[in-house]
């Protein structure tokens, strides 16, 4: 029994130590598009307007959409662009009464002379990829632009973006999410801390590096020639966007990124809207890197562009890591005194961590779109970055899960995060719970426990003097703690 003992404690230690080495070597690569992002580079004024603006056809895939598709088409409506030049496709797959609101709208405004049509499917066969390319199937535009329902983009959206396409290469322009709400709650909050950072550091970064980049799914434009070079829409994973992405950029065509042009968007506001959405983009992240890493260490690209695309693809599977170590850290507790492991060799792996910090940093301080007094966003991001890593870590379980489901190949529905075109503290969520969900998940129950665990580990910490895990056990229990208490909470909205 000792001897078994003994064992499982060098197997947590070599897991463990594994599993901080592996994200560490994920925090130095967003540290290298860090450095990328800093460097400094030339104003390059945008280019040109065409002698003649070529033919576009805007997109909007549409699902069960009651709270937010009216001023969504009240304002693509508006896009400034030469009428003649612009046709806008409703791709409605709804079942509910949003179909009836769009019927009247599109009709409202067929009548004023804006060229917008209402297409429905007989069924909802690939999701939003199997809309998407139903309605490329009879666009007529050259270009093809995507928004989902929750974004409102600026009426010269078009005029800023299709200048770009200039440039023969370029396949996808991509622009920055804004975010309507990010005062309504802490976890709207918290989101655009992530977010902010996707649409800075690494998406700049990777196109100041000449790294693949990916196209978000909304909020940006498509040559069609493009799409369909890379074999049209694929329903075979969940992110459909990130895999066409891939697929365009190993058949040569280019992403570009434009940091300076923002698209207002809607963040989730309550929690389980929120994993629903953290769902699809882990498990599909998996799915992709499962289809496409094969692809793109074959293709005659540069080792250190590989590297960066093999980082992006498996940045899902980072939360799987998370959850290892939080929950080998406290076995860790037991090991480090029985093998008398001196615990400051650890402190190596802080690089990984101070890493980070400065990559969140920059991305909601010091990046250009951030506005407001400079004390102010300090004081923000000190407030809010212990409490972001803290719900990463809670979310790592449910997370984990999904990153898993999509190796091991397990097919599950779309499930379309809800938009509840709620943008201000003073709209509550009471009069809008329709989309929202009812049931309690295992997951939850687990959750919970996990923050007993880790609330057992913090006090067998204190009172054995071993400092060593406090601060990480502290953590996990108010991150698996909050996440259990509010999927629960807002299932009582």
């Amino acid at each position: 029994m000792e001897a078994l003992i003994q064992f499982l404690y060098y197997l947590t230690v070599i897991i463990y130590t594994l599993t901080l080495g592996y994200i560490t070597l994920f925090c130095l690569m967003q540290l290298h598009l860090l450095f990328l992002y800093r460097k400094k580079r030339p104003h390059v004024p945008p280019p040109s307007p065409p002698v003649q603006w070529p033919k576009v056809t805007i997109q909007l895939p549409i699902y069960n959409e009651l709270f937010v598709v009216e001023r969504l088409l009240d304002r693509i409506v508006h896009i400034d662009y030469p009428r003649e030049q612009l046709e806008i496709q409703v791709l409605d797959d709804s079942t509910d009464e949003t179909v009836d609101l769009i019927a009247g709208k599109v009709a409202q405004y067929q009548q004023a002379g804006i060229p917008i049509i209402h297409l429905r499917r007989e069924s909802r066969k690939g999701f939003k990829a199997g809309a998407l390319q139903y309605g490329l199937e009879k666009a007529q535009g050259q270009f093809i632009a995507i928004f989902d329902a929750d974004f409102l983009p600026r009426p010269d959206f078009l005029k800023r973006t299709i200048p770009y396409f200039n440039n023969p290469k370029i396949g996808v322009v991509q622009t920055r999410w804004e975010h309507l709400n990010e005062t309504y709650s802490l976890i709207t909050r918290l989101q655009a801390l992530q977010l902010n950072v996707h649409f800075s550091i690494e998406q700049t970064g990777r196109r100041l590096g000449n790294y693949l980049l990916q196209f978000n799914g909304t909020a940006g434009v498509w040559r069609r020639q493009a799409i369909e070079d890379a074999g049209g829409w694929q329903s075979d994973t969940l992110t459909e966007d990130l895999d066409l992405s891939i697929r365009a950029q190993l058949r040569g065509w280019k992403i570009h990124y434009l940091e300076e042009i923002g698209a207002p968007a809607e963040l989730p506001v309550e929690m389980n809207s929120l994993k629903s959405q953290q769902y699809r983009w882990m498990k599909g992240g998996a799915e992709t890197a499962k289809k496409m890493l094969p692809q793109i260490w074959r293709a005659p690209l540069p080792l250190l562009k590989k590297l960066h695309a093999t980082g992006h693809l498996l940045a899902s599977s980072i939360f799987v890591f998370v959850f290892l170590i939080g929950v080998c850290s406290v076995p860790m507790l037991f090991a480090i005194n029985e093998l008398s492991i001196n615990a400051n060799w650890y402190t190596f792996f802080l690089i990984g961590w101070l890493s980070i910090v400065a990559v969140y940093y920059v991305g909601n301080v010091q990046a250009e779109f951030q506005k407001g007094p400079y004390l102010k966003r300090v004081l923000k991001f000190i407030a809010l970055f212990p409490l972001f890593l803290s719900l990463s870590m809670g979310l790592s379980l449910h997370n984990t899960i999904a990153v898993l489901q999509g190796y091991w190949g397990k097919r599950t529905p779309f499930v379309r995060t809800p938009k509840l075109g709620i943008r201000s503290v003073s709209e509550s969520l009471r009069n809008r719970t329709r989309y929202l969900q009812w049931r309690i998940s295992w997951l939850t129950f687990f959750e919970g426990l996990l923050a007993l665990y880790f609330l057992g580990a913090l006090i067998v910490g204190i009172v054995q003097h071993q400092t060593t895990f406090i601060l990480l056990h502290f953590m996990l229990l108010v991150g698996y703690g909050s996440i259990c208490y509010l999927t629960i909470r807002h299932l009582k909205v």
